[in-house]
């Protein structure tokens, strides 16, 4: 198919040019859109108000993503980890997130592996592929979406995205753009950017771009330590990026878009979970309109990293909240089935 266009990579200006292309009425675009985003549909030849004709040239020059499921690891608490294969035999993962209040959060992938080094992610260990089209991106939302529904397309819905799966998100910033854009828009799935979060561990320029962009969705920050010396340890992107470029660019989006940001800080035992270190990073987050999620890390055999016990989780949060810096301790999902980013992926490579 490597010559045909997956209509979940176009827009809805270029979907439209795509059928007025193949000599067809404009209008057709939003039928086409309305079988995709709206019921479901894998393929052209089930859409019962396209004539025979239309259905054939579409057939010919586009198709609809497919992601083909591989394996799947379903958690007691209702977590469901997906492995998914791609038109080109690569493979991501994608977790869904049932509430009890009614949400379901699909975490997304934006890239095949991660090239960004970070050495407390499974995802770390297996480097850089390639990026996610837009349309793979979209995909993993419309699979899921078709997997949960109960008789109807959308019943119960997908309420809530999350970009932290495999890979950096704005490393992939113009197809991510893109997949958000179709994901909101009313002829898409109409879900709201509020419900949408992008987590980024920290590439500057790329969050200073995000910020003009004005949306209103929510940026998470992988923080994971309050100074430059840990933090390069733990992630090479801070290198590029320190610290006070980091934070000033978070500065800078909360100034543009009146939204807080939020800061992901995993605790890892004997690393970065001492009161000194909670100490550290109230003085470096003060000031700033944020909160802080509080991650007890996931364990992972190839790292051998250990999460602090209960005590000094609650006191790290305890430090947070005297220096008047919003912190919560995030409610673990999927902990019985490896749900660390790229777990899955590399138990079935192995």
């Amino acid at each position: 198919m490597s010559n045909k266009v997956d209509i979940t990579s176009l827009n809805f200006d270029e979907l439209e040019d795509l059928v007025t292309d193949l000599g067809e009425a404009s209008f057709r675009a939003k039928q086409i859109a309305n079988w995709t985003y709206k019921k479901g549909a894998i393929d052209f030849d089930g859409m019962t108000n396209l004539n025979q004709e239309l259905q054939d040239k579409l057939n010919e020059v586009a198709y609809i993503s497919q992601l083909k499921e591989i394996t799947r690891a379903e958690s007691k608490d209702g977590t469901i980890k997906f492995l998914f294969e791609l038109i080109d035999g690569k493979r991501i993962e994608t977790v869904l997130m049932p509430y009890k209040d009614g949400r379901n959060s699909v975490c997304v992938s934006t890239q095949v592996g991660c090239g960004m080094g970070c050495n407390f992610f499974a995802t770390g260990l297996q480097g850089l592929e390639r990026n996610l089209t837009t349309g793979e991106i979209v995909g993993q939302v419309l699979t899921v979406q078709r997997l949960i529904s109960k008789g109807e397309f959308g019943t119960p819905p997908v309420t809530n995205i999350v970009f932290m799966g495999m890979g950096e998100p704005l490393a992939n910033y113009d197809n991510l753009l893109s997949a958000i854009n179709l994901l909101n828009d009313e002829k898409g799935l109409n879900i709201s950017m509020r419900r949408m979060t992008i987590s980024t561990c920290g590439l500057v320029p790329k969050i200073e771009k995000l910020a003009d962009e004005q949306l209103q969705v929510v940026l998470a920050i992988s923080l994971h330590a309050a100074n430059d010396r840990l933090r390069s340890d733990m992630m090479p992107i801070n290198e590029e990026y320190p610290l006070s470029e980091l934070v000033g660019a978070c500065q800078y989006y909360i100034e543009k878009t009146n939204r807080r940001v939020t800061f992901e800080y995993a605790l890892i035992d004997g690393v970065n979970n001492k009161p000194k270190d909670a100490k550290s990073l109230a003085n470096l987050l003060s000031g700033l309109l944020c909160h802080v999620n509080l991650i007890p890390i996931n364990p992972v055999d190839e790292l051998e990293l250990v999460r602090p016990d209960r005590r000094d989780i609650k006191r790290f949060k305890d430090v947070l909240s005297k220096s008047g810096i919003e912190a919560t301790v995030r409610v673990e999902r999927g902990k019985d089935i490896d749900a660390a980013c790229g777990q899955l992926r590399a138990k079935q490579d192995n």
